[in-house]
């Protein structure tokens, strides 16, 4: 399934694969978002999951400057070698979730790192990364002003935080990195989630009080 979003000169493309997310010996039938932004010639994909001949086929002719992993959780990078392979992209990845990476690709690091703070740009839009562990402790967000747009990868979704009950994550500390780095952001920022609906800044600031109690 393809969605587009169109603004200004470039848009976001939204492509839903199905797969398996599986750590600390459970195995979980999962649906993820995968994000596409750019214009007609080139475009970054976030987040390679699954099946990449869907994600190839929303790409279409285009350049990929780069695959941009909001996190190394298996369902999130399944289908990268296989994308990286098919376009020549770098896989970019914060280093903290090397470890994750590693479960999966023993043999292939990535090809570069996303720090807090680095700029991606991307057919005239500036996707800037935020540091935000917790699910995860590399996990990062894009934020695209441009767009009104943050892509939340797991760290935030519609209603809540993303999971902290598996090896690697801390409720605290995602709490800490969405009141910092996430709802600081202006409240019409929609939200692009890893999974599932989006949502936006507005609708989620409200709620923060009752994920600390609700996690407690």
């Amino acid at each position: 399934m393809l969605r587009s979003v169109v603004v200004l000169c470039a848009r976001i493309d939204h492509v839903v694969t199905s797969g398996t997310f599986s750590l600390d010996g459970g195995t979980w039938d999962v649906d993820n978002n995968v994000w596409i932004v750019g214009d007609d010639s080139e475009c970054v994909v976030i987040d390679a999951a699954h099946d990449a001949a869907a994600i190839l086929a929303a790409i279409g002719d285009r350049s990929v400057r780069a695959i941009l992993l909001t996190h190394a959780h298996d369902d999130h990078i399944d289908a990268a070698a296989e994308l990286q392979a098919a376009t020549g992209a770098p896989v970019l990845l914060n280093q903290g979730d090397r470890m994750l990476w590693d479960a999966v690709y023993p043999s292939a690091p990535p090809t570069g790192t996303l720090s807090d703070g680095q700029i991606v740009e991307v057919a005239g839009i500036a996707l800037e990364v935020l540091h935000t562990p917790g699910h995860s402790p590399g996990a990062v967000c894009l934020s695209a002003p441009g767009l009104q747009t943050v892509f939340s990868g797991d760290t935030l979704f519609q209603g809540g935080p993303g999971a902290t009950g598996r090896s690697f994550s801390d409720f605290p500390t995602i709490i800490e990195s969405i009141s910092a780095k996430l709802l600081t952001l202006p409240a019409e920022t929609v939200v692009r989630t890893g999974h599932g609906d989006t949502t936006t800044i507005g609708a989620e600031a409200p709620h923060l009080e009752e994920w600390i109690a609700r996690g407690h």
